[in-house]
């Protein structure tokens, strides 16, 4: 592993740094404090900065030399709306809010990508440090985008990166293509006529017409899309009802949908708005139909996906870096992908073993209120950030 000596030697400041951001969890585009640290951080490593795209997003500038060329390198900066279980020094001091998804982690090591390479310059040309705000559900990237983060900064290609618990320490992955599906809900509101529990012939009962409608989706999956396209819908709400007498007057519906292409997409929500008010018809009931789409697919571009992955291989050898299994999750880099060529990776964080004295008795998985980032990672993911920019910066294209 060819780790950079001066980032190794920096470690411990960058992982109290993390610590620090960690404590101090911000929801999404609430992150005022977690922006202002990461903007006197890179001042005082004499890195400009522009703030206030998305609201709470920095950009960070590196530049050298004449070339006008750019790549752009992303962390994003928000926390979660959950409630941490661990006990230990830098857990959060913010009830209900916690870093349970890694990004002070994120944010970490893009810092200490930054301070070598601001203090050494190896490349010709100018590195864009994006720092994202609101990447669990706000779309951080999108408002950037609408904002002019591209038209500001103008870039050739643009990468993220995401610790991935189980993957051991050392390891990266990545894949060609869809490697994060689209993100999706819907709600369903089915409207009937309330009437006795006893008397039930005298209303209309919108919750057997919420079953049909429910088991009737699954169709779409087994028996309208081809066999080898993935696709999940997942009814994950029905609210209904408030007495036990009651037959009630609606019926509420709430889901997601997760797909890896647009087309797929389209035709679930086609086929759920049909079977959705042709159900209810049949039942004499009316049918109110809403489908937000929130991320899209996130899709690697080919020929950066090669030159990232021979980055890696450099870095800590061909047999340690492995080919991503797509998931379901969605991760809102897809829009940065939609606008520019690049991939988005992982970098194994690892079994757990990390965590201090004081942690939760959960698994150390995302999302869970016993996770913390490995600090093991600064070093390496440093590096790569650092290698990835001098090695497309000096390579011709």
């Amino acid at each position: 592993m060819q780790l950079i000596e001066s980032i190794l030697a920096e470690s411990a400041e960058v992982a109290a740094l993390r610590r620090d951001i960690h404590a101090h969890p911000e929801l999404c585009f609430e992150e005022q404090r977690t922006s202002e640290l990461i903007a006197r951080t890179l001042g005082d490593w004499g890195i400009p900065v522009h703030r206030g795209l998305a609201k709470t997003g920095v950009v960070g500038i590196v530049k050298n030399g004449n070339s006008p060329r750019a790549v752009g390198l992303r962390a994003d900066i928000d926390a979660l709306p959950m409630t941490e279980h661990n006990t230990f020094a830098h857990a959060s001091k913010h009830a209900g809010k916690m870093h349970a998804c890694g990004h002070d982690g994120h944010t970490a090591m893009l810092l200490g990508a930054a301070r070598h390479l601001a203090k050494h310059r190896n490349f010709d040309g100018t590195v864009y440090l994006i720092f994202q705000p609101a990447e669990e559900g706000g779309g951080g990237a999108r408002e950037m985008i609408r904002e002019g983060l591209f038209d500001r900064f103008p870039m050739e290609a643009v990468f993220g990166m995401h610790n991935w618990p189980g993957m051991a320490v050392g390891q990266f992955a990545i894949k060609n293509g869809p490697c994060f599906a689209s993100s999706n809900e819907f709600k369903i509101v089915i409207r009937g006529k309330g009437a006795h529990a006893a008397m039930p012939h005298n209303g209309i009962d919108p919750v057997p017409v919420a079953c049909q409608m429910v088991q009737a989706f699954q169709t779409i999956i087994t028996r309208n899309k081809r066999p080898i396209d993935a696709g999940v819908i997942s009814v994950t709400m029905i609210h209904t009802g408030e007495a036990t007498n009651v037959v009630p007057e609606s019926c509420e519906i709430q889901g997601t949908v997760r797909t890896f292409t647009l087309e797929v997409l389209d035709l679930i929500e086609q086929r759920m708005q049909e079977i959705a008010r042709h159900t209810a018809a049949a039942f004499g009931c009316e049918c109110e139909f809403e489908f937000s789409r929130n991320y899209p697919p996130t899709i690697n571009h080919p020929a950066e996906t090669e030159f990232v992955r021979g980055v890696m291989a450099d870095l800590v050898g061909a047999g340690n870096v492995q080919e991503f299994e797509p998931t379901m999750g969605a991760e809102d880099f897809s829009y940065f992908l939609l606008e520019k060529p690049g991939a988005y990776f992982l970098i194994g964080n690892g079994d757990g073993s990390h965590r201090e004295g004081g942690h939760g008795m959960g698994p150390c998985m995302l999302h869970n209120p016993s996770y913390d980032f490995n600090d093991d990672l600064l070093p390496l993911g440093a590096t790569l950030w650092v290698r990835l920019a001098e090695m497309w910066l000096n390579t011709a294209r």
